[in-house]
């Protein structure tokens, strides 16, 4: 007999119907047991009777919280003082006639969908647990919707996805590189990539026009409940646009993603936007949450912040850059970056660009640099000299040499998107399987030591 889904198992009242699943709860009332059986489309109560087959009522007796089974029975309507209405299949119930246990379990660590309080580290120690809840499971399945309608909306706009490496070169981005030591070519390293910024960009170079990825980004940060040391964002990038072109586009998909899947939130007619410096004034913060009612889950104020500095100083009181290195400048200001006065660039102002949710910044973005005379002179005031540009950026420069053409993007991350229209406190409750707050995957427990053979192989020595 075919496997039916719980779900639709409301259609067949009167047929014999196979279910299968985990046993989510179990009520013993004598001469009857009911069975809660959860399978991924939801909840069935299954129905065993004492007084009958007396073996198929000693093995139903048997199950335990999370055993896996396989019951055949009759779908039968429930009376109108006993429906769940709680639940879609609350109408009926399965009156069990066979039943297979396929896997037994042991004593879970926690219930799932307990109403207690489970410590974070015990559900990502026992992640496939935690998953099985109501509100995990919602979370997943949610964000896959998500991200499906992101492909749908950007393959009707001719956007072509394109895979970038993971083993790549370190890009600066603002943060540490995760590093990894080549076997076949001893003290040298790959970096996982910050994000694909240089190779988005060629893209562009190569002709693409309109590129996107749903892009694994790598970043070696201190963690909050926004971070993670690995995170997933919607990368982009299009040729011969202007800030206006990309706003609108990233406008229009969030606006048309958001109403088919969180169809309860409230979206504004049009996305504020202001500068940088007005933000800064008024708020005091270059991500303010502007929502009329703060209190107000639903109410989704976005926000774009317009006009990043080009520059500013690092802890050294070194000039750095302020958004990335590859954000153009301002047409107005870009005669000041031939300026040696110090506060002349630091006034000047880019085409990078921010998008704010709620007081979360979800995405960074800019026009990016085509001109390679201007490429150059960024990173001279950086203090990067020629060998350096030539070591960290040779072979990105080498191939604005064959006609690049203007261009620019963003990449909103798709994990705290996920947190703020999920209403949830940190991202790791939109990541199926997430590190801790200390960086660490508790299910697996890495990051672990190598072997003495493993370091051998790769030429590193471990200091004690």
């Amino acid at each position: 007999m075919e496997r039916t889904n719980t779900a639709e198992v409301p259609g067949k009242v009167g047929e014999k119907t196979l279910v299968k699943g985990w046993v989510h709860a179990r009520r013993d009332h004598g001469k009857l047991i009911f069975i809660d059986l959860r399978d991924a489309s939801g909840l069935l109560q299954v129905v065993f009777w004492g007084g009958g087959d007396e073996a198929l009522f000693t093995k139903a007796n048997s199950l335990r919280s999370e055993f896996v089974i396989s019951v055949t029975g009759t779908v039968q309507k429930r009376n109108d003082n006993q429906v769940n209405k709680d639940i879609p299949t609350g109408t009926v119930e399965l009156g069990a006639e066979s039943l297979e246990i396929l896997a037994e379990s042991e004593t879970p660590p926690f219930e799932v969908d307990s109403d207690q309080e489970v410590g974070e580290n015990i559900r990502l120690q026992y992640r496939y647990l935690d998953l099985r809840s109501k509100r995990m499971a919602h979370n997943i399945r949610m964000r896959h919707k998500f991200i499906k309608e992101v492909r749908n909306f950007l393959d009707a706009e001719g956007f072509v996805e394109i895979e970038t490496p993971i083993l790549t070169k370190s890009s600066p981005e603002g943060a540490r590189d995760f590093l990894v030591p080549s076997r076949l070519t001893p003290g040298e390293f790959y970096a996982l990539p910050q994000a694909p910024q240089q190779f988005k960009q060629i893209a562009m170079i190569a002709g693409f026009e309109k590129y996107y990825q749903i892009a694994h980004c790598f970043r070696d940060e201190d963690l909050r409940g926004d971070r993670q040391p690995e995170f997933t964002q919607l990368d982009m990038e299009m040729s011969f646009v202007d800030q206006d072109d990309i706003l609108d586009i990233n406008e229009r998909l969030f606006k048309e993603v958001i109403k088919k899947v969180f169809p309860n939130k409230k979206l504004p007619e049009k996305f504020a936007r202001m500068t940088y410096n007005e933000a800064m004034e008024k708020y005091k913060t270059d991500k303010p949450d502007i929502r009329e009612n703060k209190e107000d889950k639903d109410e989704l104020a976005f926000l774009w912040v317009t006009e990043f500095p080009v520059f500013e100083k690092n802890e050294e009181g070194k000039l750095t850059f302020a958004h990335n290195p590859f954000a153009a400048p301002k047409d107005e200001d870009l005669e000041k970056l031939y300026s040696e006065d110090e506060e002349t660039l630091l006034s000047m102002r880019s085409k990078a660009y921010d998008l704010v949710l709620n007081g979360y910044e979800l995405s960074s973005g800019s026009i990016r640099i085509h001109d390679m005379k201007v490429q150059r002179r960024v990173f001279q005031m950086m203090g990067l000299d020629d060998q350096q540009v030539k070591d960290r950026f040779g072979n990105f420069i080498e191939a604005f040499k064959y006609g690049a053409p203007p261009h620019g993007g963003m990449a909103p991350g798709l994990d705290r998107v996920l947190m703020v229209l999920l209403n949830e406190p940190t991202i790791r409750e939109v990541i199926a399987f997430p590190k801790n707050g200390e960086m660490r995957d508790l299910m697996f427990g890495s990051p672990s030591s190598a072997t003495d053979a493993q370091l051998k192989e790769l030429g590193i020595k471990h200091s004690e």
